[in-house]
């Protein structure tokens, strides 16, 4: 059973890391060219609404993918629930977004924002249609057709985003490159899994998964509407050319923290609550899944950070230089995002949605404080209040672990510690080199091959038993 599990375990990674990869190459490309055909302006459009959409988002799925997942014992007629349930609210909300698009245009003193956030808004109607079929195809582990999914959506969407930048759409590119997204989704899954709802809707099933579901709805509620707090805050407070350079410095520096903490997480929920009743086998995963994650996080924050200022120059040019600062701090915050989101994973397999919910209401409580304690002294301290806020969710988190399966936050101090200092280590290596040059582009086109022969060497003489396994995973795949 262990081998079985070891093998889902690398199948899911890879094909899961393949689809985040690919799909993140393919829009930090894009959004690179965007960037330079684009102004600060057009970003900060769409990031000044997507706090109401990431939240109606969340409003849809009321935590019901999750508790799909979770239950083992699940039904037909719970999937179909679930469906018509998700299109109802999708429909329902869409309707007060529509109407409600005047005043939140007024709210930001732009009038283009009604239009925008009426055609947005269609996103999550499809995403309605689809969600139900993403969820089996995560139950059954079939990670392999969510990446070709995934990265025909990238592709397609990516490509329309481009055309309309180049016939002088302005912010609506963004809007074509979001919609086109979520129906070339909505098509390829939808003929994949084969699936088609029943005329079916119980509210037995409703109830049952309701009760575990709307936790994590709660939860979900409260971390998406504070991290748009953010932009929410910066944008009626500052300018849309400041919410721009945030925009774009938090968006490459969640990339690389989002991308391979979402696939560790992603393929880790399924796996966990398949051994969710086995606590010894629970905790040997989750430390391979807590070591193999720092591994590669750790290094790439920290090698994102040292190069960023090059990096930007030479991807979106001088025009975004204010980004930097802001994009290096961000990535603090994000370097110990996958320690929280594997923690929580913990909570929701052995069913515990209640206490997921009660640490999101203290740790969010602590956050908004913190927020607004930092947002009277500038953007950069509201940058680092972020950095304060993502150490105290990591301590937070872990509380539970302990009592749940036994692992301490001692125990994970073990397990992560060694990779943050290794990267450490190399990124002080990338930054003695980088004194060496004058060129931003050769910094980069030397600082990123160095950087990972350098880690490479690091993990071999330091951590040679890791070293060993991971290569041979990588062999076994």
């Amino acid at each position: 059973m262990e081998e079985s599990l070891s093998k889902k375990t690398v199948r899911g990674v890879a094909w899961s890391g393949i689809e985040r990869l690919a799909s993140q190459v393919i829009q930090l490309v894009v959004n690179v060219l965007l960037a330079r055909i684009l102004v600060p302006e057009d970003f900060g459009l769409i990031a000044e609404i997507m706090i109401f959409i990431q939240i109606s988002q969340i409003l849809i799925d009321s935590g019901f993918s999750t508790a799909l997942i979770q239950r083992i014992d699940r039904t037909d007629t719970d999937f179909c629930t679930v469906f018509y349930f998700n299109l109802t609210i999708s429909l329902l909300l869409y309707a007060v977004l529509f109407f409600c698009a005047p005043l939140i245009a007024d709210f930001y003193n732009s009038p283009q924002l009604v239009d925008i956030t009426r055609v947005v808004s269609l996103n999550f109607v499809i995403a309605a249609l689809f969600s139900v079929h993403k969820t089996k195809l995560t139950i059954e582990i079939r990670f392999k057709e969510q990446s070709l999914i995934s990265v025909a959506a990238a592709m397609v969407s990516c490509a329309c985003a481009l055309l309309m930048a180049f016939n002088g759409f302005g912010v609506w590119a963004l809007v074509g490159q979001s919609l086109s997204s979520f129906i070339v989704q909505a098509i390829l899954t939808t003929y994949i899994t084969r699936w088609m709802p029943a005329l079916t809707f119980s509210w037995r099933s409703f109830r049952n998964l309701f009760s575990y579901s709307s936790k994590c709805l709660g939860s979900s509620l409260l971390n998406q509407a504070y991290s748009m707090l953010y932009p929410m805050i910066i944008g009626r407070r500052f300018s849309a050319i400041e919410l721009g350079f945030y925009n774009r410095g938090d968006f490459f520096a969640a990339i690389p923290a989002q991308t391979i903490g979402n696939v560790i997480s992603r393929v880790a929920f399924p796996i966990f609550s398949s051994i969710q009743n086995e606590t010894e086998r629970l905790n040997r995963a989750y430390s391979k899944y807590i070591q193999f994650a720092s591994a590669i996080v750790f290094p790439v924050m920290i090698g994102l950070i040292v190069l960023a200022r090059p990096g930007v120059v030479v991807l979106l040019t001088d025009k975004w230089l204010p980004s930097v600062p802001l994009l290096q701090i961000l990535a603090l915050a994000w370097m110990l995002d996958h320690l929280s989101q594997i923690n929580l994973n913990v909570l929701y397999v052995k069913g515990r949605s209640d206490l997921a919910l009660r640490l999101e209401i203290i740790k969010k409580s602590i956050a908004t404080a913190l927020l607004i304690g930092s947002m009277f002294f500038g953007i950069y301290a509201i940058c680092w209040s972020r950095v304060v806020y993502s150490i105290i969710a990591v301590s937070l988190n872990t509380h539970y672990t302990r009592r749940l399966i036994g692992i301490s936050r001692k125990e994970q101090f073990k397990d992560f510690m060694p990779y943050l200092l290794l990267a450490v280590a190399m990124g002080g290596c990338i930054h003695l080199v980088q004194l060496a040059i004058e060129s931003d582009v050769l910094k980069l086109a030397v600082g990123l091959p160095f950087g990972v022969t350098c880690y490479v060497m690091l993990l071999y003489l330091f951590r040679p038993a890791f070293f060993k396994e991971f290569i041979s995973l990588i062999k076994r795949r």
